[in-house]
């Protein structure tokens, strides 16, 4: 019996798998997972659970009974090995085959490794997780890159006592994102908790004992590198859908075949806000993705049109970002409030309109700073 057949195991998929049940749909729901555990989210990861703050609770969306309640049949450690779009089969590793009437790609991406980095552990997975967080009280920890991953890997590393250094061919942390004038309050912050930078080098390997970069080299217990993820596209690619910059989908999420869709990291979808094509690799557009998703495969009439949303902790920091990213990297920063008690709210305006805001420790105003993207400049004064 035909059914709907998502792949994946992160937040995309287990929140599809969710809404179709929500939304009443009795047929059969199959789940092809290809990590041993549940679908589950990863912000955790490397905050609150590699912390030891929050539990495994915190990380698995749903428990083991509630898909047995649900009917929901999630297939663990098994990968999707090949689509046959013509007779709508899914062929597994284990060597069963799934039929769909409508199937859900949320493949997401694997952490990039670095030549020479063999040693070195990444931060992508839950079992990446776990196999570092007891590696990093009171040890020399060195993170190649600045990006998310590796600020807040630096910071809850920091807070369980290790001795951090960030080394990055960039000369600014978190500078891709947030632009230079945010991204060096950042790292002043880090800096005052006991971080050492390296920025602008080129890393050339590792030892036992030690990174080696220009030249030089700084001792180190543990490596994690943290310089981005490769999409997994090999699927989707096999089936002959089309690929731009991840799968490319409408604004519903449907790709080049209308009976397959994408979502989470993979999608690069229409958003109708922005005009073109976006790619997110964020919670919330993992999120939001799943509901539209599993809403379209149903035949409503959806779109995924939400501003895309960012939030991170570090150390005594909470922020949350929102805005769109290709229109963020040339706008000017505006700040209001006080960058020094990092309570402030910042906004990326270019052309004369606000494309992106941000919150730093003030809260319950992320929706307010939502309703004046897309709006001209003058809004700031008015609404801040």
């Amino acid at each position: 019996m035909s059914g709907m057949v998502i792949v994946g195991g992160g937040l995309a998929a287990g929140t599809a798998a969710r809404i179709l049940r929500k939304e009443g749909y009795q047929g059969p729901v199959t789940v092809v997972a290809q990590e041993p555990q549940l679908p589950y989210q990863r912000p955790p990861l490397s905050k609150g659970y590699l912390q030891g703050t929050e539990g495994l609770d915190q990380v698995i969306l749903k428990p083991e009974s509630w898909y047995r309640e649900q009917n929901i049949d999630v297939r663990p450690q098994v990968k999707a090995a090949g689509i046959d779009r013509d007779d709508h089969r899914v062929s597994l590793s284990d060597g069963q085959e799934l039929t769909y009437d409508k199937l859900l790609l949320a493949t997401g991406a694997t952490a990039r490794t670095l030549p020479g980095f063999e040693g070195a552990l990444t931060l992508r997975t839950l079992a990446d997780a776990d196999a570092l967080a007891p590696r990093l009280q009171g040890r020399r920890l060195v993170v190649v890159g600045s990006g998310w991953i590796g600020m807040e890997v630096a910071a809850t590393a920091r807070q369980l006592g290790a001795d951090v250094t960030v080394l990055s061919r960039g000369e600014v942390p978190l500078s891709a994102a947030l632009g230079e004038k945010i991204g060096r309050e950042f790292q002043r912050m880090h800096e005052e908790h006991g971080v050492k930078f390296q920025l602008g080098v080129t890393v050339e390997g590792m030892t036992e004992e030690a990174v080696r970069f220009d030249g030089q080299e700084v001792p180190a217990d543990v490596v994690v590198v943290g310089v981005g993820a490769t999409l997994n596209l090999s699927l989707a690619e096999a089936a002959g859908l089309e690929l731009s910059n991840g799968v490319l989908t409408d604004s519903s999420l449907v790709t080049s075949d209308p009976d397959i869709l994408a979502a989470g990291d993979i999608a690069n979808s229409f958003h109708p806000s922005l005009g073109e094509h976006l790619r997110v690799e964020h919670w919330s557009n993992a999120l939001a993705g799943g509901k539209v998703a599993a809403r379209t495969m149903l035949g409503q009439q959806v779109v995924q049109d939400e501003i895309p949303y960012f939030y991170t902790d570090q150390y005594d920091l909470g922020m949350e970002l929102s805005g769109y990213p290709p229109l963020m990297k040339e706008a000017e920063i505006v700040i209001r409030g006080d960058l020094d008690a990092r309570k402030y709210l910042a906004f990326w305006v270019r052309e004369g309109k606000v494309v992106g805001g941000m919150n730093v420790n003030i809260w319950d105003i992320n929706p307010k700073i939502q309703q004046v993207i897309g709006q001209p400049v003058e809004v700031l004064d008015q609404q801040f």
